[in-house]
């Protein structure tokens, strides 16, 4: 059965009620490659979250949003990740929960691929606290007739040097561990399920590399204090393994604003691209 565009469209919006505590923060820390030099991120007795959590808040998965009429067809092994923006509207609690709403917003026939975009809207009793959205690409889904839609914009790359380049080591079970704060595709862990999917081992989750990006630059830039992110997104262009390096190239582009991307520098893979990180003051 093919995707089905109208009632992936006209479907209602996806409620759930999420809830976490500091150990779910500290976990997705760890899971980022928080290092025990960084107790911010790692001891709760000085627990600061780092924005990027809002993804996993609740134990999300990505996959899940596929749980709406229209989508059972999608095969979820072929299904990657193409973009992640999140918008703060205030700092993240280390306990709380949040009545999150997520819609589908953008449905488009690529030929070999469908694209599915989503829009997630959560608050608390205080207020909104975070807007997420996102682009799937569903390999194999495409060629039910709809349109193609647009290209994805990509802002022109940073002239002149860069104002650093940070070198991250990933763990060789950073999938592993990631995937306990509620990304359990077997793409991740089994290598059956990777080579189904075409690749020689276990990839790591696009959010991870994104995640681990944020905490560098919260680190770097904002010594360390999340409170001040605002916005925070990313396009996804390779595949990483765990056990690579990432090498993560920094511009400033504004006095609240930088851009940044990630390569594996044994092989010059572009991995994150299109990086930007807003803030206040």
């Amino acid at each position: 059965m093919p995707l089905d565009p109208a009632r992936l469209l006209a479907a209602p919006p996806r409620v759930r009620t999420l809830t976490w505590s500091p150990r779910d923060v500290l976990l997705y820390h760890l899971g980022v490659g928080a290092p025990p030099s960084r107790p911010h991120w790692t001891l709760e007795s000085r627990l600061r979250v780092l924005p990027s959590f809002a993804v996993v808040a609740g134990g999300q998965d990505v996959l899940s949003a596929l749980d709406i009429p229209g989508a059972e067809s999608v095969d979820r092994t072929q299904v990657l990740h193409g973009t992640q923006e999140l918008i703060l509207h205030r700092p993240l609690p280390a306990e709380g929960s949040a009545r999150a709403r997520t819609a589908v917003t953008d449905v488009h026939d690529k030929g070999s691929a469908a694209v599915l975009g989503f829009r997630t809207e959560a608050a608390d009793a205080e207020g909104p606290l975070w807007t997420a959205r996102r682009l799937l690409f569903a390999r194999g889904a495409g060629g039910f007739g709809g349109a193609r839609g647009p290209a994805l914009p990509r802002p022109p790359r940073p002239e002149g040097p860069p104002a650093a380049v940070h070198r991250v080591p990933l763990r060789e079970d950073a999938a592993l561990l990631y995937r306990l704060s509620g990304d359990m595709n077997p793409l991740h862990a089994d290598p059956a399920e990777a080579a189904r999917a075409g690749f020689p081992r276990p990839v790591l989750q696009g959010l991870c590399t994104y995640g681990t990006a944020l905490r560098v630059l919260v680190d770097t830039l904002l010594d360390g204090r999340p409170e001040p992110v605002r916005r925070y997104a990313a396009r996804f262009s390779g595949v990483v393994f765990p056990g690579e390096t990432l090498e993560l190239t920094v511009w400033r582009t504004g006095e609240r604003e930088a851009r940044a991307e990630a390569v594996v520098p044994d092989t010059g893979r572009l991995v994150l691209a299109d990086a930007v990180l807003e803030w206040e003051a």
